[in-house]
């Protein structure tokens, strides 16, 4: 039986095949549906994210992805150095840097 025919509970006519468009038909519907809901936003938020990982500048406050605070004290082409403490300051990749705190400060009020 043709899925088509089955979705609108008609029955096929009577010596015609079915279309083999019609059998891939469900399979196209969910690859677009997959795309819209699962791969379009994850690249929308990469997209973002490598915006902000490029205009990060120097007195920026950031967290990289191990939780760390911290103040940009210097920008270079692959990393920055984040100033921790008064005193203490660590080089990391700009990859690790994942957000800026005023957004963490908004959602939580």
């Amino acid at each position: 039986m043709n899925y088509f025919n089955y979705i609108l509970m008609t029955q096929p006519a009577e010596g015609t095949e079915s279309n083999p468009l019609s059998m891939f038909l469900p399979l196209i519907l969910v690859l677009v549906i997959f795309w819209f809901f699962m791969i379009r936003p994850q690249a929308k938020r990469q997209k973002e994210l490598r915006k902000f990982r490029e205009s990060i500048q120097k007195g920026d406050k950031v967290i990289t992805t191990g939780g760390i605070y911290g103040k940009i004290s210097s920008v270079k082409d692959t990393s920055v150095v984040l100033q921790v403490d008064e005193n203490t300051k660590i080089t990391v990749d700009k990859n690790s840097i994942i957000k800026d705190p005023t957004d963490l400060q908004q959602t939580q009020k």
